[in-house]
């Protein structure tokens, strides 16, 4: 069961966001507009949690994509949802590790 939410929260084997972000992937941060606004990742894309699903073909053109928030929680839901549709989609955990990754 553990293993289970890990894998359904993006918690499972790490990924190198790093190298992901060198290669191209797009960062799409799910937190709410106004969260956004207080600052992000630079050249990042605000898609809420709640309206990812509305933007699953765009995403689909845009791959990889590496979701992040404020906590890893709503990314890691969101890379789910992502990863449901076939998506190649990777829980990045919260802006500011993402902004870590790319310096």
């Amino acid at each position: 069961m553990l293993d289970f939410l890990k894998q359904l929260f993006g918690f499972g084997p790490k990924v190198d966001i790093a190298a992901l972000l060198k290669n191209g992937a797009t960062v799409i941060d799910v937190r709410t507009k106004g969260e956004y606004a207080g600052g992000h990742v630079k050249g990042s894309v605000n898609i809420p949690l709640d309206q990812i699903g509305k933007h699953i073909e765009k995403l689909k053109q845009r791959q990889p994509i590496i979701t992040c928030c404020a906590s890893g929680m709503r990314s890691g839901s969101a890379a789910s949802i992502l990863r449901s549709k076939g998506v190649e989609a990777y829980n990045g955990g919260s802006w500011v590790n993402v902004r870590s990754e790319m310096q």
